[in-house]
């Protein structure tokens, strides 16, 4: 613990000084004390490197604020004269409040996801919802199905997301059999490779929609309150989070 402690002090200050040379405001550039569009507005306009910038938001420690751009979470000083990449600890719990900050902000909307281009399985009343992306030559994709075979109670739907190398022959054989569920599994848990398929498939669709998401590996998970866990969980991990969001 006592290590890990150093290195997150020390990956903290480095951080914080490589940027402090980079963010100085340019001459004549004035930021109010606390003022979120006057801080976004400076940062945008000299570090156009940072991407396009959603929002600027107080967050709730050490005075800093939340830089929102697309797909990352950066922090600030109320000048804008320091910009920090990186997670930040509460040291009495060790909840890494980055991360659980970011799965709020990049929550995605689960009811719009295009679930016509997913395989649907349901186990049990299917009354708990979980989504995710999914490639039949990943390990931890297949892991991921073993720990499923312990979960009840829940309507799966899967993306899947050819972007391993050969994948996408065997993603195409999954999707064109006449039982798609029966051939993934026979695949994913018995190592049984369905017949060749002779089908159109949607995985063009899927991969565009995982670009979208930003969905760079696989397994990657999505549950009903729109949290994406970008990740393999063991089972007692996947009911906590389906609990969680169970009935919405």
């Amino acid at each position: 613990m006592f290590r890990s402690f150093i290195l997150l002090l020390a990956a903290f200050a480095c951080s914080h000084a490589y940027t402090a040379e980079i963010s100085a405001p340019a001459k004549g550039a004035q930021v109010s004390n606390g003022d979120s569009p006057a801080i976004k507005e400076l940062l945008q306009k000299n570090h156009p490197q940072l991407g396009k910038i959603d929002k600027v938001n107080k967050a709730n420690f050490l005075g800093l604020y939340e830089v929102v751009t697309s797909d990352h979470l950066l922090y600030t000083d109320e000048k804008a004269q320091y910009l920090i990449d990186g997670n930040v600890y509460d040291l009495k719990t060790m909840r890494n409040l980055t991360e659980e900050r970011a799965r709020q902000l990049f929550a995605v909307d689960f009811n719009s996801l295009p679930f016509e281009i997913a395989m649907k399985k349901v186990k049990g009343n299917g009354q708990r919802k979980m989504a995710y992306f999914t490639d039949p030559n990943c390990g931890y994709c297949k892991k991921l199905e073993l720990e499923l075979k312990k979960i009840d109670n829940v309507t799966l739907y899967l993306f899947l997301y050819p972007i391993f190398q050969g994948s996408d022959e065997k993603v195409k054989a999954v999707w064109c059999s006449k039982d798609q569920v029966k051939a993934w599994d026979n695949l994913m848990l018995n190592n049984v490779p369905p017949p060749a398929g002779a089908c159109d498939t949607p995985s063009a669709k899927v991969l565009e929609l995982g670009k979208k998401l930003n969905v760079n590996g696989t397994p990657a998970l999505i549950f009903a309150d729109g949290v994406l866990n970008p990740g393999f969980l063991p089972a007692p991990e996947l009911e906590k989070a389906l609990n969680g969001t169970a009935g919405r």
